[in-house]
């Protein structure tokens, strides 16, 4: 881009933020007054947002910022924060030129935390250098390391994947009844709802109590019985599900058989 900012007294500039919620929703703001489209999003006005400065080093720290503004969208509800749909998020931030719509990106990274109160929040950003504090190496692990259905596992996933309904909803034990004929199957499985306020939200599966699943992230007011939903099938991950369940012993990514660290603090003992 050939765009100079802040090279006039008085410049057309203005901060725009991209988020991208890993539900696959992509949001768009900025300070302008006025709604702004480009980068094939749209950028609604919201001047109540504010962001901190940004810092960018040559080393290998986190370039850590915050964004905090007003609760005035509909897009960026307290319920939506309270449910997890922004954690993870990948952020853009920059600054466009309203008249042209030129523009640069001047920080990405992600959601860390978020902390609200009734009328503002305020979101913690990691930079895109935080990629650089995971380790790639794989450790050696009695269970299996891939996701189920992922690379690795190669099981395809519409196999173990149906369309259901619910049937009833437990808000006390945060859980969803469905019209499943094996429920524990789908223990450690994921639930992703199809409509309602959480729509397009995944849940893992973290235990059954008769026929209800009990889900990881609360479950919103709002939603009603007699909705879709897409639920898959649950893998606890050991040589012994793998093989017997789902045949699929010759892409298990663990060393179940391999000795712990046990076998090293043994001595012999005479009998």
């Amino acid at each position: 881009m050939s765009r100079v900012f802040f090279d006039r007294p008085l410049d057309t500039a203005a901060t725009f933020w991209q988020v991208f919620r890993t539900d696959g929703v992509a949001l768009g703001f900025t300070s302008h007054n006025r709604d702004l489209w480009f980068s094939g999003l749209l950028h609604r006005a919201a001047p109540g947002m504010v962001p901190s400065a940004i810092r960018r080093t040559a080393d290998f720290a986190d370039d850590a910022a915050e964004i905090e503004g007003a609760l005035s969208h509909d897009t960026i509800a307290a319920s939506d924060l309270a449910s997890g749909r922004f954690n993870g998020a990948r952020i853009a931030i920059g600054i466009v030129d309203w008249e042209t719509l030129e523009h640069a990106v001047l920080y990405r990274g992600s959601i860390g935390s978020v902390v609200r109160d009734a009328e503002r929040f305020s979101a913690e950003l990691n930079s895109a250098k935080a990629d650089l504090d995971i380790d790639p190496l794989e450790r050696t692990s009695p269970v299996c390391r891939a996701r189920f259905c992922g690379k690795g596992c190669n099981l395809p996933s519409s196999r173990f994947t149906q369309r259901t309904v619910i049937t009833a909803i437990d808000f006390d034990a945060n859980g969803l009844t469905c019209n499943v004929a094996d429920t524990a199957s789908f223990v450690d499985g994921e639930l992703r709802l199809m409509s309602g306020p959480q729509a397009g939200f995944v849940f893992a599966i973290l235990g059954a109590a008769g026929s209800t699943l009990l889900l990881d992230k609360p479950l919103l007011d709002g939603l009603e019985t007699g909705k879709p939903a897409l639920i898959r099938a649950g893998c606890d991950h050991t040589i012994a599900t793998c093989s017997a369940r789902f045949g699929n012993a010759i892409n298990f990514q663990g060393e179940p058989f391999l000795p712990g660290n046990d076998m090293l603090a043994q001595y012999p003992v005479p009998r």
